[in-house]
């Protein structure tokens, strides 16, 4: 009797002793899960910094090539005499300006795109060919008497970002006849830079409506804007680039984009603008009405590599859940070295991933940098298993888990909704695995034991 109770005693010893093991290995492993998060940090910061390196090369090569575009104009300069009294209570002249936008403007142009490499980086610039058409017909407000207007000093200005994109000598083509513009505005309401060239005008040209024609080649780096300084005004852009982003206040009111390029048009009416046609003591901010294109790239190998990076944490956590599991259910223990050597492995794929995107696109860089982990993973559980399945079933998981990574990466609306459903799915998947774990060691063939 007595030595019966001693072996049982012992028995539930054993259990107990298992069962704790059991926990603090779970705990160490959960801890090693935190901690192999850290190294995700800093391939966090090398990606950022991979990034702004990149925007320095765009920088520095779109200062020699030509900035961002925008666009303003043409309209008229038009200084006139204003009569008032001083302080001594004479008479003084003022010089100020009136500012005279076209009633109708139709712009239409095409953008030819040109991929610059510079080190291992692509910079997007371009090239646009506008054809401006238009007419001019103004009143004077009625304050303002034709005799005052300095009628001889009015001048036709043309704004834009930087000179540097004039690839052609700018000629406007006013009433018929050719007027070269020169770098220079007379005011700068509307744009600090331009430019401007005089044009005749007379108080005979009150209420005619005058014809203007300009042609504009003009060079940029991404961005091309337009503002819409005109009473009516149709803007037509088409590029062979792919992938325009649409931006500003107005958005197209037709577009059309494919793989060959797009085709998008814009139009404005007096009712649309906060202003009319002769325009005094204006003040005007571009922002408020700017609007245009933006040839953007594809969302680039930075970007991805840093969303793939924040499922960090369901690739290591998993990856070691399932490590656990099979130790437990094969018996044979996975030192917490070992664990580290596994977390390292899973946490250079990113590495690999952000080295090889910058020479390759992304999807072929994700193929290999994830069949390099995989295959590495493999083998190590196939020689501490000592058989082909575990090393199979590691594979197997590993593949699923960054196929499906990489499939949250190319979504975007729906990445959430999937990834939610996925994240559900693979926990119960999990959660049916860990059934089969014995966790309190208890043996379920052993008799239970009887009293009395």
């Amino acid at each position: 009797m007595e030595t019966t109770a001693i072996s049982g005693s012992t028995g539930g010893n054993n259990k107990s002793t298992r069962s704790n093991k059991i926990l603090y290995k779970g705990i160490t492993t959960g801890v090693l899960i935190l901690v192999m998060l850290i190294p995700t940090v800093f391939i966090t910061d090398l990606v950022q910094e991979r990034q702004q390196r990149q925007s320095q090369v765009v920088k520095e090569v779109s200062s020699r090539w030509a900035q961002a575009q925008t666009l303003t104009g043409p309209y008229i300069y038009l200084p006139y005499k204003e009569v008032s009294l001083d302080p001594d209570k004479k008479p003084s002249e003022v010089i100020r300006h009136l500012l005279v936008i076209p009633d109708d403007l139709y712009v239409r142009g095409r953008i030819e795109h040109e991929l610059r490499q510079r080190s291992i980086y692509k910079v997007l610039l371009y090239r646009a060919s506008l054809s401006d058409n238009g007419n001019f017909s103004f009143q004077l407000p009625k304050e303002i008497e034709a005799g005052l207007v300095q009628w001889s000093d009015a001048r036709i200005c043309f704004g834009l970002s930087d000179f540097k994109g004039i690839e052609e000598k700018l000629v406007i083509q006013w009433n018929n006849q050719p007027y070269e513009l020169s770098p220079g505005l007379p005011a700068d309401d509307i744009n600090d830079k331009g430019l401007s060239a005089v044009i005749p005008l007379s108080p005979q040209d009150l209420g005619k409506s005058i014809a203007f024609h300009l042609d504009v080649k003009i060079k940029g780096s991404e961005m091309l804007h337009f503002v819409p300084f005109s009473g009516n005004s149709r803007f037509e852009l088409a590029s062979s680039w792919p992938n325009p982003s649409f931006d500003g206040n107005n958005l197209p009111a037709e577009r059309i984009v494919t793989d060959s390029g797009f085709s998008a048009k814009w139009a404005f009416s007096k009712a649309n603008l906060p202003f009319g046609t002769v325009l005094k003591d204006f003040k005007f901010d571009q922002s408020a009405l700017a609007f245009g294109v933006t040839m953007v790239q594809p969302a680039d190998e930075y970007a991805k590599t840093n969303r793939s990076v924040k499922y960090a944490i369901l690739i290591i956590g998993l990856t070691f859940s399932i490590f656990f599991i099979v130790e437990l259910m094969q018996k044979k223990p996975i030192h917490p070295i070992q664990y580290v050597l596994i977390g390292l492995a899973l946490v250079i794929f990113y590495s690999l991933l952000l080295a090889i995107s910058e020479f390759l696109y992304f999807d072929n860089a994700y193929l290999i940098a994830s069949l390099a982990t995989i295959l590495l993973i493999s083998l190590y559980a196939r020689s501490h298993f000592r058989n082909w399945k575990s090393a199979g079933i590691f594979g197997a998981v590993l593949t699923l888990l960054y196929s499906f990574i990489f499939v949250l990466i190319r979504l975007e609306d729906t990445a959430l909704l999937v990834g939610s459903i996925g994240l559900f799915v693979i926990l119960a998947l999990t959660m049916y695995a860990s059934k089969r774990v014995n966790w309190y060691g208890i043996d379920s063939a052993a008799p239970v034991p009887q009293q009395g």
